[in-house]
């Protein structure tokens, strides 16, 4: 069985400096993410794996700060993919929610009523508009593309080379690239009618997902800290000996533990699940921005440069906070879901 590993201990690692198609490329191998400081590994779950065990691999790799799109091929283009019957493809996969776009029927269909497109002989589609910062897309061997027809909501697939792509990033310099489509032709059998609920599971899929590698991230943080505070001494004892330290370092502790705790598994779905993921991505979001804090402020101003770990870790939270939803968007989507009546029974289900 082949292995292919990932190190992730140097400071940086861009899309165009790793091979991510290597990651998935053979069906048959296990990737190996590895550290050159932590010996341990971690493999990548089966295809027919549960929430739980994806959940624990992208807690993982947002921990690792793997530069490659795990969580979001995991988590939410191939579950997906399944769900409405579409090959599955080896290799990483992105994903792009977007409701903005233009898209019409290729081919009209003979009708008094509406204008024109806005039925069609078969479900080939035109698409033009713009899928923003879509996660590594670069990188990706396809796009899952969650859009609003006239028939209403749609999944289809493209690959990055049908588009004219504008590369970006986040401030963790991970890919988010603008792909740019002009009447571009899906074909009926990359297209299928969805429900609203599976377009409002794509968005809970993606929220989950981008939690569980904010509580990643958060673990490394704090590891981070505890080792420096440990190691570096001032006045002839070490940093944790002084009683500031050791009460930002539980805060610190405190605030990943909540995280980690709200990025529960739900494979049961319901209105406990929807509930759960809202609070998940809610806490993680809110969170970032502490963690970050107190783990810069207990490393002085070393932590901030490429030199130090740490800022792989916290660039990646302040980008992955604000993306597919902040605190403020899940807080209200959380608040909307609950009724005074309901409130007691969700909270007391399991997902």
């Amino acid at each position: 069985m082949n292995t292919h590993t990932i190190d992730t201990g140097t400071p940086v690692i861009s899309a165009d400096a790793y091979d991510t198609n290597a990651f998935y490329a053979d069906p048959d191998a296990i990737a190996v993410v590895v550290n050159t400081t932590d010996p341990d590994a971690v493999a990548l779950p089966a295809r027919d794996a549960s929430t739980a065990e994806l959940l624990a691999a992208a807690q993982e790799a947002g921990r690792r700060a793997v530069p490659a799109p795990l969580a979001e091929t995991a988590l939410v283009a191939r579950p997906l993919l399944r769900r409405v019957g579409l090959p599955v493809p080896h290799g990483p996969l992105g994903y792009a929610i977007a409701p903005e776009l233009t898209v019409r029927y290729a081919h009209p269909a003979a009708s008094p009523v509406g204008s024109a497109g806005c039925l069609g002989d078969d479900d080939t589609l035109l698409v033009s508009g713009t899928l923003r910062r879509v996660p590594w897309a670069r990188a990706a061997t396809m796009v899952v593309v969650l859009a609003t027809a006239p028939s209403g909501p749609v999944l289809f697939t493209l690959t990055p080379d049908q588009a004219v792509l504008t590369p970006g990033a986040n401030l963790a310099e991970e890919p988010r690239d603008d792909l740019h489509l002009a009447s571009l032709e899906i074909p009926a059998s990359r297209v299928r009618r969805v429900s609203p609920e599976l377009l409002d599971e794509a968005r809970l899929r993606a929220a989950l997902a981008r939690s569980a590698l904010i509580a990643g991230a958060a673990e490394r943080c704090v590891d981070l800290t505890v080792a420096h505070t440990t190691a570096r001494t001032q006045f002839g004892r070490p940093l944790s000996r002084f009683q500031a330290v050791k009460q930002e370092e539980a805060r610190l502790i405190e605030e990943a533990a909540l995280v980690r705790a709200a990025a529960a598994p739900l494979d049961g779905g319901g209105p406990a699940a929807h509930v759960a993921v809202a609070a998940a991505k809610t806490q993680a979001s809110a969170s970032a921005a502490e963690i970050a804090r107190i783990a810069h402020q207990l490393h002085g101003a070393i932590g901030i440069t490429r030199l130090s770990p740490l800022h792989l870790a916290t660039t990646r939270l302040w980008s992955w906070r604000d993306e597919d939803g902040d605190e403020t968007y899940w807080a209200l989507r959380l608040a909307r879901s609950l009724t005074a009546t309901g409130l007691w029974p969700t909270l007391t289900t399991t997902p």
